[in-house]
């Protein structure tokens, strides 16, 4: 496939329209490589061992969901070239599909609420609802991490679950007007959780958003490079 018509099933994937303002110019194609698209590796993040995996596996294009660069960059140092260095030495093409791929039909949240089993299903702006058929425990279990909780959820059957940085006020909010009982996110800050209408159930943003990469790799017969970042709770 050629490298105009891969970047079009991309934006058909995740339309860049559904990017939220602060995106542009973040997403899309970040390196060019190769014209030609046979193979092609995705992860969550464009890290430096995402990168070197990748071209291990000779790929021809990495598509990511968090953009590789956060800011302009006048040079190429530390880091952001221990990224870039591995990609263009081997010619790999770098996309990335980040809040556009939040939003897009299929996409984070949709994996998500498919991965925890919500049913009855309701979307908000952002966050999916749904009614529970799993408990909080096989939700940490599938997650594969621990489940930080503000409140009380002896009782919640309906739970809004939104991936990455979501516990925003006015999404909370919606998410208990369409019925939502509980809003599991992660990066939870003291203000939101004490003032919050209902309990928040905190998990780390790998564990709620990798998902959505690894479905989008299953479905579209890509390689879904692992990098789980190294994390511990000290009791």
């Amino acid at each position: 496939m050629y490298i105009g018509e891969f970047i079009q099933k991309l934006e058909t994937i995740a339309p860049p329209v559904l990017a939220e303002e602060f995106d542009a110019g973040r997403i899309g194609l970040i390196l060019e490589g190769t014209a030609n698209i046979e193979t092609v590796a995705c992860a969550l993040d464009a890290t430096p061992h995402v990168a070197e995996m990748a071209a291990e596996l000779e790929v021809d294009a990495l598509v990511v969901h968090h953009p590789a660069f956060w800011v302009p960059m006048h040079g190429i140092c530390g880091r952001n070239a221990d990224v870039a260095r591995p990609l263009l030495a081997n010619n790999i093409n770098l996309y990335a599909m980040h809040t556009n791929f939040d939003h897009a039909d299929g996409g984070i949240n949709d994996a998500l609420a498919d991965l925890l089993g919500l049913t009855d299903r309701v979307k908000g702006s952002l966050e999916i609802i749904g009614t529970m058929t799993k408990p909080f425990s096989a939700i940490a279990e599938i997650l594969g991490c621990s489940l930080r909780v503000w409140g009380d959820i002896s009782e919640v059957t309906r739970l809004a679950v939104a991936g990455g940085s979501a516990f925003d006020w006015e999404l909370i909010e919606e998410a208990k007007d369409l019925g939502a009982e509980a809003y599991l996110a992660s990066e939870l800050k003291y203000n939101i959780a004490r003032e919050s209408p209902i309990p928040c159930i905190e998990a780390t943003h790998y564990a709620l958003e990798a998902p959505g990469m690894r479905a989008l790799a299953q479905r579209e017969g890509w390689i879904f490079i692992e990098d789980i970042p190294e994390t511990s709770i000290i009791p």
